[in-house]
């Protein structure tokens, strides 16, 4: 079979109205032969589905922890400002001491606290 006959098979196939089987009967007459060995469309299909289920297992994975790194962090923004809003409550201002938790206290009262002396 020349090239261009092949090329017109093949043009002729990809014919939504064309008919398939015509299409083989025109490529095995031209002595183009497609057979596999036993088990081989169960190889194939094995290792596609293999190969899908580790992409989507990797976009499911990153997907979760997406999804708990956001829960943690809004989370932890929303611990953070009830802190804030409670040391401005308790304290009346939001200094290093109130942070601290010292209030009103002296340097010399912090050393002793610290150290016992």
């Amino acid at each position: 079979m020349r090239i261009s006959e092949l090329k017109l098979l093949i043009i002729r196939s990809l014919d939504i109205d064309g008919d398939p089987e015509k299409g083989l009967r025109g490529l095995e007459e031209a002595g183009v032969d497609y057979r596999f060995s036993d088990g081989f469309r169960d190889k194939v299909l094995g290792r596609i589905a293999s190969a899908g289920n580790t992409v989507v297992r990797e976009m499911e994975s990153v997907r979760n922890l997406n999804n708990v790194f956001s829960r943690i962090a809004l989370t932890g923004v929303a611990a953070i400002v009830i802190l804030l809003i409670s040391i401005f409550m308790v304290q009346g201002s939001l200094s290093l001491d109130s942070f601290l938790g010292l209030g009103n206290s002296y340097d010399e009262s912090l050393v002793y606290l610290l150290t016992g002396n």
